[in-house]
């Protein structure tokens, strides 16, 4: 069975500790506004280099995104 993985609390605890906006780490890290939004929300489920992506424009591990 697939295992589905939110990332939201994260995600948006660590954009918001380096005071970036949606917009602003959207754009760091190539995806659309709409994709941080969507993922912060809980409403998308994240492919593993979109979490690559937003972990490297956030300058942590992508690990530390995907924990409890």
């Amino acid at each position: 069975m697939p295992v589905v993985v939110y990332i939201g609390e994260k995600l948006k605890e660590a954009r918001t500790k380096r005071l970036l906006t949606q917009e602003e780490l959207a754009e760091k890290a190539g995806v659309s506004p709409s994709t941080v939004v969507n993922i912060e929300r809980n409403n998308a489920e994240p492919h593993f280099r979109t979490i690559r992506k937003l972990a490297k424009a956030l300058d942590v591990d992508p690990t530390s995104l995907l924990e409890e």
